[in-house]
């Protein structure tokens, strides 16, 4: 594997071998941060959304995607950049088979990085160019196999922070007033109980925050409802499970999903291909 990013001129890193077929690696799990390297032909995802940031690297093809409204493409080298909880799709824009790797990050990671009650960086293009930030990608992208470091990863969503604010312009952004500890220990709550049912009421005593409130500062700080990071949190453990073979059925029924339908329209919702293509897709 080589040791850089791709750009136009170089292959780049990349599994130097020949796909004989559409396959997607999931790197080894940090808090906060998920990694993977995905291989396609065709189109790859339906129309879908994530509670995460998503950038990474186009390295082979040329990646084209739906994203707010408009066509995009990312040829090797480039960056994507999109935003939590926007609607977007993707796969090869030719014939080349496409191959790419991508980092998902929790917003609150990006929150405690910029030290700030500034609303997230919202980054218009969802294609740049930015060697600076490119490498530092490199930090967390280049030896995917491997699992990252604290120290790694904290030096890589300092340097995230600082790339999806200078492309952001952040400092015309409009600010909400955040009651970081609050909201953390309401996070924490819903990360201990993601299987079980959570009600309002139950997150007003846990913050002492009103829940109209509560939703709009969680919002914010996380870059979604309270509702759908449960979900989320829900469908990362399923999504973990299912690619190691367990049933989906089972996966549905541990994970708190009322059952396997709820939990594939979830899947889909979320990731953009079934669970059962996932499956299929983390074995190949």
């Amino acid at each position: 594997m080589l040791n850089k990013l791709s750009t136009s001129n170089d292959p780049g890193l990349g599994r130097l071998c020949d796909f004989a077929r559409d396959s997607v690696y999931p790197a080894p799990a940090f808090p906060g941060v998920e990694r993977i390297e995905a291989h396609f032909a065709g189109r790859a995802y339906a129309r879908h959304r994530h509670d995460t940031y998503a950038v990474g690297v186009t390295m082979q093809g040329v990646q084209s995607f739906w994203y707010r409204g408009q066509e995009h493409v990312s040829r090797p080298g480039q960056i994507i950049i999109l935003h939590p909880d926007e609607v977007h799709d993707g796969g090869a824009g030719t014939e080349q088979p496409l191959l790419y790797r991508m980092a998902y990050i929790e917003p609150w990671l990006l929150q405690a990085a910029l030290g700030s009650n500034d609303v997230l960086p919202f980054v218009g293009d969802p294609v740049v160019t930015d060697h600076e930030l490119r490498q530092s990608l490199r930090l967390i992208l280049v030896e995917i196999e491997a699992s990252l470091s604290q120290l790694v990863a904290d030096q890589f969503i300092s340097e995230l922070g600082d790339g999806l604010s200078r492309h952001a312009g952040q400092s015309g952004q409009s600010r909400i007033a955040i009651d970081r500890p609050a909201l953390h220990r309401a996070r924490e709550f819903i990360d201990s109980h993601a299987f079980s049912p959570i009600g309002s009421s139950d997150l007003e005593g846990i913050s002492g925050v009103d829940r109209y409130s509560f939703t709009r500062q969680f919002k914010a700080l996380f870059g979604t409802s309270p509702h759908r990071y449960q979900i989320m949190r829900r469908l990362s453990v399923g999504r973990r499970l299912v690619g190691a073979g367990e049933p989906i059925s089972d996966v549905a029924a541990l994970t708190g999903f009322t059952d396997q339908s709820h939990f594939h329209r979830h899947f889909i919702r979320t990731y953009g291909i079934t669970p059962g293509r996932w499956k299929r897709l983390a074995t190949a």
